[in-house]
């Protein structure tokens, strides 16, 4: 009998902390088994798991008294992605197979009561941490391999079932490892702006938005496209970088999303919760430690609310601090969570409640209609750099000559915006003119008085906050990208000042 010791990896968020698992297997006294380090209720459970599963698999249990500690000690661990390295280290304490293969092994797996190893969430952001804190191996449920694959840097194995594990320690067997990656999947089509009718203010607050990364509010009757705009900005957006991929798509196997061909997400999600969604659903929540929400889900793309306003203050107001900082910090019992969401907001709603096709139609008050878009509070508007009102459609057919750009076209003119702006921004460290602090664009990148002289007019009389000033110089930076211009002019500033009309909403 003897002290050995094996890894395992405590999420918090996306972010992992290297646990280590000591067993002690002591002769004699009365046969128990206690476990130390702040678990859970599941982890507790995995006492009874862990039995079971070593004893069906015709392996001796340890007759004696069983100490089984998790540290760092005053961190609460939560899951059951720790069964398998505690088996492994009961094991080797007893001294029923050798030690040596688990130095520098992480390990992770739920293990049912018969043996087999279950999946677990989270498997990508865990290997990451284990990366980080040098471990060289890890052992991971046969399911995960795909997405443990993703992480390169350190040797990945795969195992169905605890014998497999057993005779592997023991040299007597092999385990998996993820075959030859094979050609990626064609990406999924995108739908085509060109299937959106009219709207060409619209478009082009859409295009900008693409350009510069600025959140986009849509006001306007029904059926005049609002969604169908805002699911054709995705289409608009560069492939993800390989550290963006890697953000998403650790966001979507800690929240259970990935399939087991998983590939490094290269899309910028998008992500349109119903109206009916809670605060936890949106913000992220739920019991115990949190798990991601919607904005995290979103992270790196776009996130639709539709009938914005049918969502009430409470769940829009939960938005601001995400908008403003690019991540959510979730503090609970057991910790504080943070995951990213830095994620490009569209909000669409109609300008009233009883919304009908024309506006002469409107049956409701104007009290009723300040109350219904009120919802939208002011701090939550002056962080939405573009407000553009939409038209009903007059005509089901494109005259000859005037056919509506397609999405192909505007994504290359996007492109070659994006390109000047991280060029410009390189040596900062920022991709996208929205990134930008205020401060910097002021004093550093500061525009003659002549060309902010609308911007001072407008913070004089009280129509834009320092805020919405600061976002109007990044939308005037967009535009003037657009325009392949290599610094904005009164005209961008004025046109900026135009997209945050509050008449718009």
């Amino acid at each position: 009998m003897a002290l050995r010791r094996t890894w395992a990896v405590a999420l918090f968020g996306v972010d992992g902390v290297l646990v280590e698992i000591e067993a002690d297997v002591r002769k004699g006294g009365l046969p128990s088994l206690q476990l130390l380090g702040l678990p859970d209720t599941a982890l507790q459970e995995s006492k009874n798991r862990v039995r079971a599963a070593v004893q069906n698999c015709r392996e001796d249990w340890p007759a004696s008294c069983v100490t089984l500690a998790l540290s760092p000690a005053a961190l609460p661990k939560a899951g059951t992605s720790y069964d398998l390295a505690l088996a492994c280290a009961v094991l080797a304490g007893a001294e029923l197979v050798p030690p040596h293969r688990l130095a520098g092994t992480v390990l992770f797996g739920e293990l049912a009561l018969d043996g087999r190893i279950r999946p677990v969430n989270g498997l990508l952001p865990a290997l990451l941490t284990a990366r980080k804190e040098g471990m060289r191996r890890a052992i991971v449920p046969a399911e995960g391999l795909a997405e443990a694959h993703l992480v390169e840097g350190i040797e990945v194995l795969g195992a169905t079932h605890l014998r497999e594990v057993v005779a592997w320690l023991r040299e007597l067997g092999e385990l998996a490892r993820y075959p030859p990656p094979m050609d990626e999947p064609p990406a999924e089509p995108v739908p085509d702006l060109a299937d959106v009718l009219g709207q060409p203010e619209a478009r082009w607050a859409l295009e900008v938005a693409a350009a510069g990364g600025h959140h986009l509010l849509m006001v306007g009757p029904p059926g005049t496209g609002k969604t169908m705009l805002a699911k054709r900005l995705c289409g608009l957006l560069p492939e993800l970088s390989g550290q963006e991929a890697l953000e998403v798509t650790a966001i979507r196997s800690v929240a259970g999303d990935l399939t087991g061909s998983a590939t490094l997400v290269r899309t910028p999600p998008f992500v349109a919760p119903h109206s009916s969604l809670s605060i936890p659903a949106l913000v992220g929540g739920g019991t115990g430690l949190a798990r991601p929400g919607a904005v995290s889900r979103a992270h790196r793309g776009v996130l639709l609310l539709d009938e914005a306003c049918e969502l009430g203050p409470k769940r829009l107001e939960a938005l601001r601090t995400a908008l403003e900082e690019g991540e959510v910090r979730l503090a609970r019992r057991d910790g504080t969570l943070r995951y990213p969401a830095r994620f490009q907001l569209v909000l669409a709603t109609n300008p009233c409640p009883c919304a009908p096709a024309r506006d002469l139609d409107c049956q409701c008050p104007p009290q009723v209609r300040r109350r219904y878009l009120g919802k939208l509070s002011g701090p939550l508007l002056d962080r939405v750099d573009l407000r553009v009102r939409m038209r009903p459609i007059t005509a089901m057919t494109v005259h000859s000559g005037a056919e509506p750009e397609s999405t192909a076209v505007v994504r290359d003119r996007v492109a070659r915006a994006r390109a000047a702006a991280r060029e410009r921004w390189s040596e900062h460290g920022w991709q996208t003119n929205t990134e930008v602090p205020g401060p910097v664009l002021r004093r550093e990148f500061a525009l003659p008085d002549q060309v902010t002289g609308l911007l001072d007019r407008g913070l004089e009389v009280g129509a834009i906050t320092a805020r919405g000033a600061d976002r109007c110089l990044r939308v005037a930076w967009t535009l003037a990208d657009l325009d392949g211009k290599e610094r904005p002019d009164a005209e961008h500033v004025a046109a900026a000042l135009e997209f945050r009309d509050r008449r718009a909403a």
